[in-house]
């Protein structure tokens, strides 16, 4: 998803524009890697000193309920980046537990589970892989 994208999303539901939550999603747009909340707060409050980490919260659950952030737990705390796409195209990813960077996966393991029993109505799932980035086996090794 582009910054672009995001914006027009919360202008299509109401929210005001406001130059924090720009910035906020053009953060995350820089980012190819899931971020925490605190993550952000580090990276605005130069920009920002007042904004407090309630705000910052506030605003990544408009953004997960929108669709336009996608939302995952690494380590016991929530973990936040940029949708890969405006259209909602089903994906799942690989996630690096050192950096937070991502890579999509082909398919989807819900297409060869056979054991869902019938009465059972699928109304979402989550599928991740957790690992190590090359790059961060590679500084490990180093």
């Amino acid at each position: 998803m582009k910054v672009e994208e995001a914006l027009q999303i919360l202008k299509e539901h109401g929210y005001k524009y406001t130059g924090k939550r720009e910035e906020l999603i053009r953060i995350f747009a820089d980012e190819k890697r899931y971020l925490s909340a605190k993550d952000i707060m580090e990276r605005i409050k130069e920009l920002y000193p007042a904004l407090s980490l309630d705000t910052v919260y506030r605003n990544i659950a408009t953004f997960v309920d929108l669709g336009i952030l996608e939302e995952t737990e690494l380590d016991g705390e929530g973990k936040f980046r940029l949708a890969c796409s405006a259209d909602g195209h089903h994906h799942h990813h690989v996630i690096c537990t050192v950096c937070g960077k991502t890579s999509s996966l082909p398919g989807c393991p819900m297409n060869v589970m056979a054991s869902v029993p019938d009465d059972f109505e699928v109304t979402g799932h989550k599928f991740e892989v957790y690992g190590k980035c090359k790059e961060c086996v590679d500084h490990a090794n180093a």
